[in-house]
Order: structure tokens, then C-alpha cells, then sequence
């Protein structure tokens, strides 16, 4: 963000010391630091909300376009009714054998 290096630091560390005195310093410094660190945690937080807005913005447009998607409702709805045919109950049929063999007892009893 801001290209500081050392020197610079230095430099303002003696402009600030010379310019405020030594008593006030340690005072001025813990303020200047509050304020920076609740400048950054401002800024965290409009950043963090803007992210939540553009990310709720990208899914708004999704869920848009599925829903202009007919084909996907149709997906949906086979699905639907795939899965409520397999629970219905089953009905069994008796085997082929057991068919013949009831006809063949018919047939010998009548």
C-alpha cells in the first residue's frame, strides 16, 4: 500500500520526538496507534461486507438463471417422481412354476 522503508520511519521518528517533546511521545504514539488499528479494523469490516454483498449478488444471478432453466424443473420432477415409484410397495407376482403347477392341479381335480 504505502512504500515506507526504514529510513523513513527513522526520519519521522525524529521529526516527531524533536516536534512533540519526549514527555508527550509514548502518549501521541499509544493514540496514533489506536487510531490505526481501528482504522483497520474499519476498513476489515467494509471490506468483509463488501465480499458478503458480491457473493450474495454471484448467487442471486445463479439461482437466476436456473430458475429461467424449464429444462432443470423437469430434471427435478422426474427425480421427484423416480423416487416416489421405488416406495411403492411391491406387489410379487408368483414364479412361472407355481402358476403351472396350480393350472396342472386344476386340470387333474376338474
Amino acid at each position: 500500500m504505502f512504500d515506507i522503508g526504514f529510513w523513513e520511519l527513522t526520519i519521522i521518528a525524529v521529526v516527531a520526538l524533536l516536534v512533540i517533546g519526549p514527555e508527550r511521545l509514548p502518549r501521541v504514539a499509544r493514540t496514533a496507534g489506536l487510531w490505526l488499528g481501528r482504522g483497520r479494523r474499519f476498513i476489515r469490516s467494509v471490506k468483509a461486507d463488501i465480499e458478503r454483498e458480491v457473493a450474495a449478488d454471484e448467487l442471486k444471478k445463479t439461482l437466476a438463471k436456473q430458475a429461467k432453466l424449464p429444462e432443470m424443473y423437469d430434471i427435478v420432477e422426474d427425480t421427484k417422481q423416480a423416487i416416489k415409484r421405488t416406495q411403492e410397495p411391491v406387489v410379487e407376482k408368483p414364479p412361472a412354476q407355481d402358476e403351472a403347477v396350480a393350472k396342472k392341479s386344476n386340470d387333474a381335480s376338474g
